[in-house]
């Protein structure tokens, strides 16, 4: 019966812990309709752009997508400094963030 018990409450501790991670995330398909803002400089390889100065604006296809929110909430939130970034982050909802991550994470 105690066993029973146990394997009831490890059951359910692993459906609450699958849906919670499920409801957190991001939908690639809504990532690449939201994407028209980050394509102008992210999808184009070995861009430069001259604003705030010049330099090769990094690839992020591919990156881990907690990489991609973590940049993301940084910029938004101020522990991460880009002018661009910044002001585009703001914008972003947290959703908004996990789909733009999904997108790019699988490109």
């Amino acid at each position: 019966m105690k066993q029973k018990f146990m394997v009831g409450i490890l059951l359910a501790t692993s459906m609450l812990f699958a849906f919670s991670g499920m409801a957190q995330a991001g939908d690639a398909a809504a990532g690449e309709e939201k994407n028209s803002m980050c394509i102008g400089c992210h999808g184009i390889p070995g861009y430069k752009t001259a604003f705030p100065e010049t330099y090769s604006v990094p690839k992020i296809g591919g990156q881990h997508v907690e990489y991609l929110i973590k940049s993301l909430e940084g910029y938004r939130d101020g522990t991460r400094s880009h002018p661009s970034m910044t002001a585009l982050s703001k914008t972003l909802s947290d959703q908004d963030i996990k789909d733009l991550a999904a997108y790019y994470a699988n490109n």
